[in-house]
């Protein structure tokens, strides 16, 4: 069942988890390999174009509609704005690198992209950071089964609960950066607000008795 499921929708469910922040599909993808049920030189290359093919969207949107897009929530701007100060000080270096940065698979394309980034050296640079992770973490998680089974003796009857493992982690994983990124939400709101009381009050006309 399992693998006639991976056979039908496993390479398309891969490449639609890595067009957006997809290490956790890439990893079961990884262990799935080695379990047999997917290949593993389909998984990176698929892992590869999906990634590729996000973070181009993305990088796109921050040219033509950065600010409009990091504007929508208090998070993303104070995240876009510090990602536009690392980029301006190492570009090349993070161009390469987000990827392995959890949590800025996004936010970092659109912020690559309103700094002004030239759209070739992206295309470029953003195809080799996109193989150099696609290619390593899948790897890792190739040999994390091949680590689990000298262990183990057999991996077998254990790979449901391996595979609830890394899901269970990933979610849990994703609910944390949630909840943090929900309370710096309502910080950077409160702070705003109190800022423009202290303004409405300092322009404020005074009464003569004061």
């Amino acid at each position: 069942m399992l693998q006639q499921f991976l056979h039908d929708f496993g390479y398309f469910a891969l490449f639609l988890g890595t067009f957006f922040e997809g290490e956790t599909i890439l990893v079961l993808a990884g262990f799935l390999a080695f379990r047999g049920y997917m290949d593993i030189n389909l998984v990176v290359v698929v892992a590869f174009f999906g990634s590729y093919a996000g973070d181009q969207l993305w990088y796109f949107l921050g040219r033509k509609h950065g600010r409009k897009l990091l504007a929508r929530k208090p998070r993303w701007q104070m995240m876009g704005d510090r990602a536009l100060e690392h980029i301006r000080k190492h570009p090349d270096i993070w161009v390469l690198s987000f990827r392995f940065v959890y949590g800025l698979r996004t936010v970092m394309p659109v912020a690559i992209g309103l700094s002004g980034y030239p759209p070739g050296r992206y295309l470029l640079l953003n195809g080799i950071g996109a193989a150099i992770w696609a290619t390593a973490l899948a790897a890792a998680a190739y040999h994390f089964g091949a680590v689990l089974e000298g262990m183990l003796g057999s991996v077998k009857k254990y790979e449901l609960w391996v595979l609830g493992a890394l899901l269970v982690l990933g979610l849990g994983l994703w609910l944390r950066r949630r909840f943090k990124n929900a309370r710096l939400a309502k910080k950077i709101y409160a702070d705003e607000q109190a800022l423009k009381a202290a303004r409405v009050n300092a322009e404020a006309p005074k009464t003569p008795n004061e």
